[in-house]
């Protein structure tokens, strides 16, 4: 599997070096700057397959850094994470609409922020992320599509497959039922709602089977995550 690159770009240096010892556990190749101005000319240097961005950083704000990042041909197209302590709908809307392809507000957990890291080098640089995804005792195969757990294999059919597929990219998140019917059917899908609770249920059965934990938590009015705490 290559060693995904990672361009930190963080002045708070406690909190830089908390996640640099979290990605480097990871296997990640880390640069790590606290200003704008040397974020850029470090992406120019060596193309990361990653960024994960500050908004306040010195220098350049991390805005204006994402702003130029998505300009520049090199890097028009890597995946920006935006890490600010602004949590106000405006700020997030205006950060995804510079070209940050997600945003974590702080304070976060380390642990999460490299499931979400992991999450979208899956969707954009899928070479990087290898071909297993694991969570807890789930292991999927996605080029042998197999599925096991706790060493078992469990048999499924395509959709429960890509419903599971999807769960796995994004450990611990809840997905509405309208979210689930984007990702897995697709957004022109005519599909009921309600469909996605026959197949949850039919995913359920399949990986629980008789006396295994259920690993697919329900959110009352909210959705479904994929939680080894449910």
């Amino acid at each position: 599997m290559a060693r995904a690159k990672m361009l930190l770009v963080e002045d708070d240096a406690a909190l830089a070096e908390l996640l640099i010892w979290h990605f480097k556990r990871e296997d990640f190749d880390i640069k790590q700057t606290p200003d704008g101005e040397e974020a850029l000319l470090l992406a120019k240097e060596a193309t990361p397959d990653i960024v994960l961005l500050d908004w306040m950083v010195e220098g350049l704000s991390g805005i204006e850094v994402c702003r130029r990042l998505r300009r520049m041909p090199e890097t028009a197209n890597i995946p920006i994470i935006m890490l600010t302590a602004r949590g106000e709908e405006e700020d997030r809307v205006r950060g995804l609409e510079t070209g940050a392809d997600d945003y974590v507000t702080k304070p976060f957990s380390p642990r999460e922020l490299v499931a979400r890291v992991g999450a979208v080098l899956r969707r954009v640089r899928p070479a990087l992320a290898g071909e297993q995804l694991t969570y807890a005792d789930i292991e999927m195969d996605t080029v042998g599509h197999k599925v096991r757990r706790s060493g078992e294999v469990i048999p499924l059919g395509p959709t429960e497959f890509r419903l599971l597929k999807h769960f796995l990219e994004h450990p611990g998140w809840v997905f509405s039922r309208e979210r689930l019917l984007d990702a897995v059917w697709g957004h022109d899908s005519d599909i009921e709602s309600r469909t996605v609770d026959v197949h949850i249920r039919r995913l359920r059965k399949a990986i629980n089977g008789e006396s295994r934990p259920d690993i697919i938590r329900t959110v009352r009015s909210a959705g479904y995550a994929l939680d080894s705490g449910a």
